[in-house]
C-alpha cells in the first residue's frame, strides 16, 4: 500500500473549512489532550481505518483528513474513497499511518466533520432519487450552521443537489417581508417590480417570493424570471405553473419532506428547495479503528 502526505491538496481547501478546522481544533484543545498523554507513549505508532458503520454518500474526506495532518504533518493519509461515493457497513473511507497520538488527537474532529458532511449528502441523495424521474431539482437554502455554509453546501452538491444563493450578495430575493414592503405604497407591486429588474446589477439573478394568485400575476406581468410558489398546495401550484407556461423558472418551497416531494415534483415545478437538507440533517455512523504496530 502506497501512502502519501498530502493527497488531498490542502491547497485546494476552502479557506472556510480550514478556518473552522483551526477553531474546532482550538476549541477541543488538541494539543493539550490529557488523556492521551497520560496513557499513550509519544512515540507509538500505528494505523487508523476510517470506516462507514451504514449505507450513505460520502462526503467531506479531505476535510476530515486535512485535521490529522494540522495535527501531524508527517502523518501518512491514504484516502480509499472520493466524496460523493456510495458507501455501505463496512466500506473503508481511508488509511491514516502515523502516531498515535496525533491519530487520537485528530479522531473526535475529523469525525465530526465527516459524519455531518455525509449525513447531509446521503439526506440530499434520498430527495433527489424520490424525484429522479421528474424535471425538479432539489436546490438547498441559507438554513445553515452557521459558519459552515461552505461545507454544508458543497455536501449538497456531493449528494446530487444544487445549491441555492451562497450568501445575501449572490442574488435578489424578494421575500414576503420585503413584499409587504414595497406593497404598503401606493405603487402597484407589478410597477415595483420592473424597477427593481431595471436597477438590479445585471450579474444577478432576480427572485420573487409569492403567496397567491395575484402575486404570481404581476411577477409575470413584471417580467420576474425566477418565481417562488410559498407554502402552496399542490393543487395552486399545478395552477400556477399552468398560468406562467414556461415564461419563468418556478420554485416550490415551505414544508417539503421526503413523503410529499414526489407529489410537489408532479406539479411540474423546475425547482424545489429544501431547507431540512442542511438545517435537520442527521450525522452517518462512521468510525475510526485503531490497530498499534506490533512491529
Amino acid at each position: 500500500m502506497v501512502y502519501s502526505q498530502d493527497p488531498f491538496h490542502i491547497a485546494d481547501i476552502s479557506s472556510h473549512a480550514m478556518s473552522l478546522i483551526d477553531m474546532a481544533l482550538e476549541e477541543d484543545e488538541c494539543f493539550n489532550d490529557a488523556t492521551t498523554t497520560l496513557l499513550v507513549n509519544s512515540n507509538t505508532t500505528g494505523t487508523g481505518i476510517l470506516m462507514s458503520k451504514e449505507t450513505g454518500i460520502l462526503a467531506g474526506l479531505g476535510v476530515a483528513l486535512t485535521v490529522f495532518h494540522k495535527i501531524d504533518r508527517y502523518i501518512q493519509l491514504k484516502p480509499l474513497m472520493n466524496d460523493g461515493s456510495h458507501v455501505n457497513p463496512g466500506s473503508k473511507l481511508a488509511v491514516i499511518k502515523g502516531k498515535i497520538h496525533a491519530i487520537l488527537k485528530a479522531e473526535r474532529i475529523a469525525l465530526n466533520f465527516l459524519q455531518r458532511m455525509s449525513g447531509i449528502a446521503t439526506l440530499t441523495s434520498k430527495y433527489v432519487e424520490a424525484i429522479s424521474s421528474y424535471k425538479a431539482q432539489i436546490v438547498d437554502t441559507r438554513k445553515t450552521l452557521p459558519g459552515y455554509r461552505y461545507i454544508d453546501k458543497y455536501s449538497v452538491r456531493m449528494g446530487g443537489g444544487k445549491n441555492h444563493r451562497m450568501s445575501l450578495a449572490d442574488g435578489i430575493l424578494i421575500k414576503d417581508n420585503h413584499i409587504e414592503l414595497i406593497g404598503l405604497e401606493s405603487e402597484a407591486l407589478e410597477d415595483k417590480l420592473k424597477n427593481i429588474l431595471s436597477i438590479a446589477p445585471t450579474a444577478l439573478k432576480v427572485e420573487v417570493e409569492v403567496s397567491d394568485m395575484e402575486q404570481l400575476h404581476q411577477a409575470l406581468a413584471a417580467g420576474i424570471p425566477i418565481i417562488m410558489l410559498d407554502n402552496m398546495t399542490n393543487d395552486e401550484m399545478r395552477s400556477a405553473v399552468s398560468i406562467v407556461g414556461g415564461r419563468a423558472l418556478i420554485e416550490a418551497s415551505g414544508g417539503i419532506t421526503l413523503d410529499n416531494i414526489r407529489s410537489v415534483a408532479e406539479t411540474g415545478v423546475d425547482i424545489i428547495s429544501v431547507g431540512a437538507l442542511t438545517h435537520s440533517t442527521r450525522a452517518l455512523d462512521i468510525s475510526l479503528d485503531i490497530d498499534i504496530y506490533t512491529t
